[in-house]
C-alpha cells in the first residue's frame, strides 16, 4: 500500500533544511509532527524531598539539553547561585554548545565527551575527588549508573524532570499510513490515550531496539525499522519505505 501520510511522535524540526522537510517534498508525502510525551520540570520542594542540596556538589553531568534546562531551573527556583568554579560533564558537543544559553563559555571548567555517556570516563576518572550531581529524568538510563558506578566515584542521581504522556484525544479520528516512534514511551502513550488502538494497516516505524521491544510487547507489526546498517537514521528508513511502497505512483 502506498504512504501517503507520516505522523513523526516528535515536535517540528526548527530547522529549515530538516531531512523530513527534504522527504516530503521530494516523495510528496504529507508529514505532520505531534509529540507523543513531553517533559514536565520536578518543583524545587520535591527535589528536596530527595535530599538534594545543590550547594553539596562541585561537578554536574549533564546528559541533554533537558538536563541543562532543569538544573538551572531548579537552581533558579532554589535561589541557588552558580559558581562560577563548578565543573561541567557534557556527554555530547550539542549539549555543552547548549550550555551556552545559561554560562560564559570561556569562563567556566567545562568538559565534552565524543557522544555516549560512557565515553566520558577518562575525563571524570581524571577528576574522581570530584562531588558529582547527575540531574535527570525519572527515566534515565542504565549507561549512566553502571559506568559512575565502575568509577567509584562520589556522585549522586537526582529527578529534576518528568518524562509525561500527551493527550493525544484531537487525533482520535484521524489516520496517518505511518506512525513513527522513537521510545518505549511513545508507544506506551499510543495505548493509553487509544487502548483499543488496532494496526490494521497503518505501519509502524521505530528507532532503537527498546522502542521496537515495547511495540512487539503491545503486539504490533514493525514494518520500518531503525537504525540499521543501511538505515542509520529514521529519516533513511522512511524514505526507503516510501519509495518501495510508492514505485509507480
Amino acid at each position: 500500500m502506498k504512504v501517503k501520510t507520516i505522523l513523526v511522535s516528535q515536535p517540528e524540526p526548527k530547522v529549515e533544511n530538516s531531512p523530513y522537510f527534504e522527504l516530503q517534498q521530494k516523495h510528496k508525502v504529507k508529514i505532520d509532527f505531534r509529540p507523543f510525551i513531553h517533559v514536565e520540570g520536578v518543583n524545587a520542594k520535591e527535589i528536596r524531598l530527595q535530599k538534594i542540596d545543590l550547594n553539596h556538589y562541585t561537578a554536574i553531568i549533564l546528559t541533554s539539553r533537558n538536563a541543562v534546562d532543569h538544573f538551572f531551573r531548579v537552581a533558579e527556583e532554589m535561589r541557588f547561585k552558580v559558581p562560577e568554579g563548578l565543573k561541567y560533564f557534557c556527554q555530547s558537543e550539542a549539549v555543552a554548545f547548549y550550555l551556552q544559553k545559561y554560562v560564559v563559555y570561556r569562563k567556566r571548567k567545562i568538559y565534552v565527551g565524543p557522544k555516549d555517556f560512557a565515553d566520558l570516563s577518562p575525563l571524570i576518572k581524571k577528576y574522581k575527588d570530584e562531588k558529582f550531581l547527575l540531574p535527570a529524568s525519572d527515566q534515565l538510563n542504565a549507561d549512566a549508573p553502571i559506568t559512575l558506578d565502575a568509577l567509584k566515584v562520589d556522585w549522586t542521581p537526582a529527578i529534576f524532570y518528568k518524562t509525561v504522556m500527551s493527550d493525544l484525544s484531537d487525533l482520535a479520528d484521524v489516520y496517518y499510513d505511518v506512525l513513527a516512534f522513537f521510545s518505549p514511551t511513545g508507544i506506551k502513550s499510543l495505548f493509553m490515550n487509544f487502548p483499543e488502538f488496532e494496526q490494521n494497516n497503518t505501519r509502524i516505524a521505530v528507532f532503537g531496539s527498546t522502542t521496537q521491544k515495547e511495540a512487539l510487547d503491545h503486539g504490533l507489526r514493525i514494518d520500518i525499522l531503525a537504525p540499521t546498517p543501511e538505515t542509520p537514521s529514521m529519516t533513511m528508513a522512511l524514505e526507503k519505505y516510501v519509495m518501495e511502497a510508492n514505485k509507480g505512483k
